[in-house]
């Protein structure tokens, strides 16, 4: 049972610590503080726990990926090809098996949160001074707490710019694009980064016309270049047609379809949009010139190594921050602000894998090739493609490739990159290798790997990299 709230004079509750959002970063830091002694509160704006990561966020739209990723490999078999007219699936239908993922996860991280006897308050969140959280419902305050340390894990939103309506029924964002309840043939993607790209393939994979309108050069132009490069191809294969370098101008919108109008003059009609163009921070509304703390322009504040904020006993973690806005990197942001406020010397999160759920996926850790050009490293590379794979043969999932960049002389690991199905799994392996004290492409070649596995990927690229090496 959750610990007994302390009440004081005035209807107040008294916790050392007060956490504002149930998602990743914000459990982390309260299971961090609760095992430390601490008496711990979790406010979140939602009547169930979990967060955007668990509603509208990852977990949704990766048990979305994994259905029409099932729809494709059954497609893919000449045994199973007449599954039925899933082309006429509508979101809400594809998503059904989401919403069951999505409370199980609620029903979890609850347990988590009465186990380690945590107060939990539903409600919006208002700063009202350093040490004074109020907790508004619908009709009006609900709940007075009075603390000694808060945490900001109110994460993120999709960015809205000015001049698009998003109460349209065909203009979306990436949380409102989950209640897509009517079939489309044709969809206008704009913006393509992470989610973006992700979106894209889920939509390609369920048979309609994607235009993808990236405003950059070149997809993901952080990744590894070869990396983003196979990523373009395989969408482009797969029949999405990307414009790259391009800017609304503006939208057009109907009862039965919208047309997007460029910078460039070009004009797109599809049945509906989805803009995935940046997000914002959630910190509107809470209170923050209370304490004197001023987010930037897309509402994210700022923090130190320990993840302090400028108020000295107010700390901040995951997408509210910002970069790198990922569910991993979020929870051990959280973790490490938890422990720095129970007295502990916790070191930031650094060279976090980046997991990117495009189908196939992507991932990636360390160094890419163009940073080590520009560092002058001298490195080697070793690669291994997917099709080359026993595993990969017996699966079907042939498109992709595993490649090990490694120091020349001292055969030091210095990046590892991914792409092709279970990426995001896969790229661990060399994680661990990495991070150890044998750090060496030799771990690779000495080591045995099950036959058949994906795994196996890391004994061929190795291989490969040592032969370039004579």
């Amino acid at each position: 049972m959750p610990r007994k709230k302390e009440v004081v004079s005035g209807n107040f509750v008294k916790y050392d610590a007060v956490v504002l959002g149930s998602g990743p970063a914000g459990e982390g830091a309260a299971m961090k503080l609760a095992k430390a002694g601490k008496r711990v509160a979790i406010v979140d704006v939602r009547d169930q726990l979990g967060g955007n990561c668990a509603h509208v966020g990852t977990i949704p739209s990766k048990a979305l990926r994994q259905t029409v990723s099932s729809i494709i490999r059954y497609q893919r078999d000449p045994m199973f090809q007449k599954v039925g007219e899933w082309k006429q699936f509508t979101m809400k239908q594809v998503l059904r098996n989401a919403h069951k993922v999505i409370q199980q996860q609620v029903d979890t991280h609850t347990r988590f949160y009465d186990r380690n006897k945590i107060g939990v308050f539903h409600g919006r969140a208002y700063i009202q001074d350093k040490n004074t959280v109020l907790v508004f419902s619908h009709e009006g305050i609900k709940e007075t707490i009075i603390c000694k340390q808060i945490v900001i894990a109110t994460g993120s939103r999709p960015y809205h710019p000015q001049g698009l309506d998003f109460d349209h029924p065909r203009v979306f964002d990436s949380d409102k694009i989950l209640d897509l309840d009517y079939s489309i043939q044709k969809i206008i993607i704009y913006g393509a980064g992470v989610i973006g790209c992700e979106y894209a393939s889920i939509f390609i994979g369920l048979d309609h016309k994607v235009d993808l309108i990236n405003t950059q050069q070149k997809l993901l132009s952080y990744l590894d270049d070869e990396i983003a490069d196979a990523l373009s191809y395989h969408l482009r294969e797969q029949g999405v047609l990307i414009r790259h370098n391009e800017q609304m101008d503006h939208l057009e919108t109907f009862d039965d379809h919208v047309v997007l109008h460029l910078q460039s003059g070009k004009k797109i009609k599809a049945d509906a949009i989805l803009w995935c163009n940046g997000r914002s921070g959630n910190t509107e509304g809470l209170g923050l010139e209370n304490v004197g703390l001023v987010p930037n322009n897309r509402g994210q504040l700022s923090v130190n190594d320990q993840y302090q904020t400028e108020v000295e006993n107010i700390y901040a973690a995951g997408d509210v921050i910002g970069w790198p806005s990922l569910a991993s990197a979020a929870y051990d942001q959280g973790r490490c602000a938890g422990a720095n406020m129970s007295g502990e010397d916790a070191k930031p999160v650094r060279d976090i894998p980046t997991g990117i759920y495009t189908i196939p996926e992507i991932s990636s850790i360390g160094k890419n090739e163009q940073e080590l050009t520009e560092e002058k490293i001298p490195y080697e590379v070793g690669q291994a493609s997917f099709r080359h794979l026993a595993r990969a043969q017996i699966t079907g999932d042939t498109v992709g490739e595993l490649k090990i960049l490694f120091h020349r002389d001292t055969m030091e690991i210095l990046g590892i990159h991914c792409f092709g199905n279970n990426a995001a799994e896969i790229i661990h392996i060399g994680q661990a290798v990495m991070h150890s004290p044998n750090n060496t492409l030799k771990y690779f070649v000495e080591t045995t790997f099950n036959y058949p596995t994906m795994a196996e990927a890391y004994r061929v690229a190795a291989l490969n990299g040592m032969n370039r090496l004579f």
